[in-house]
């Protein structure tokens, strides 16, 4: 039976609706639903010189399988045109309003996963809707849960302790408790979605050289030290912490499956120099599977064809794998 997978086109000014007409070309094993105006779907098939029949779809019909060049589409309309390249706050509804509907879906069931293409942070928020970033929206129509942002290249896998936050707030939001969940998070996602038996998790410290003893800092000693003895004594296989500037040796990545960082620009630097426009991410402690592209909008390359649809089909077949996986 054919299975659904919800993809979220994004900002329209931006790659996502270049990068849903690109992925249309393909023939899949299982349906791909967009949520987007069909009208820009067909604007940007048109500017990329590519075939695309749109087949509008409810998204409680039975899933379909549909050939090359056909993609189903869920509509929601745009209040204003969109223009490559030119972002327009009044758009900014319908964008939600998509994203906002492949999410209900995925809760119902409905769709097996969902795939988002990137958003503007800064369009957004212009437009009167506080919003820092994917993780943290979805957290919150999920009703508020702990989400944990993992990006993988490859086999390197690096998790976040601290998503998008100023690097000011950092040091406040690495809490004992909130440290402790992520890592559970973490290590209940490596094994389930991941089917490692035993996750082995490398845990960096904040400060440079870790705290070098206290001298640079105190949080590895009182947070991430302690934290990490608690759960070693529950039997989890976990190292550090560790100076980042040394963790992703590849020595020390060959002897673990995960590296956790304290913040977005800890490690997501080296993931992204190791394998962009290849890698994926995924949001780990939502109660469906959700994975992206590890790229933003590009406004400067929508529609021009100049669009690398690596890190969209890594997306896709990393949620099309996760979900099977959880369906058993």
């Amino acid at each position: 039976m054919a299975v659904r997978i919800a993809l979220s086109v994004g900002e329209p000014a931006g790659i996502g609706p270049d990068l849903a007409v690109i992925a249309a070309q393909r023939k899949r094993g299982y349906e791909l639903l967009a949520y987007a105006d069909p009208a820009l779907l067909h604007d940007r098939a048109r500017l990329l010189n590519l075939p695309l029949s749109l087949v509008e779809r409810d998204s409680t019909q039975a899933p379909i399988s549909t050939p090359a060049g056909v993609l189903s589409v869920y509509p929601v309309p745009l209040t204003a045109p969109a223009h490559p390249g030119r972002l327009d706050p009044a758009n900014v509804p319908a964008v939600l309003a998509a994203l906002d509907a492949a999410w209900r879906d995925c809760r119902a069931e409905q769709a097996a996963a969902l795939v988002t293409a990137p958003l503007h942070k800064g369009i957004i928020n212009r437009a009167g809707r506080p919003f820092s970033g994917h993780t943290e929206y979805l957290a919150r129509l999920a009703g508020g849960v702990q989400p944990v942002m993992l990006l993988l290249s490859g086999s390197l896998r690096v998790a976040l302790a601290t998503t998008h936050l100023p690097l000011s707030k950092v040091p406040h939001a690495i809490t004992r408790e909130h440290l402790g969940r992520v890592i559970e998070i973490l290590h209940t996602a490596l094994m389930r979605d991941f089917g490692l038996a035993e996750p082995r998790i490398q845990v960096l410290g904040l400060n440079p050289h870790a705290g070098e003893d206290g001298y640079l800092g105190n949080e590895e000693r009182h947070i991430i030290t302690p934290v990490l003895e608690c759960l070693r004594d529950r039997g989890l296989a976990l190292e550090g912490p560790l100076p980042a500037d040394t963790a992703f040796l590849p020595s020390r990545l060959a002897t673990v499956d995960a590296v956790l960082a304290m913040y977005h620009d800890q490690g997501l630097p080296v993931l992204k120099y190791a394998g962009f426009g290849q890698a994926v991410n995924v949001t780990l402690g939502l109660p469906a599977v959700r994975t992206s592209v590890d790229h933003g909008t590009a406004l400067d390359r929508a529609g021009t064809g100049r669009v690398d649809p690596g890190s969209i089909e890594a997306a896709l077949a990393l949620a099309a794998k996760l979900a099977a996986r959880r369906r058993g």
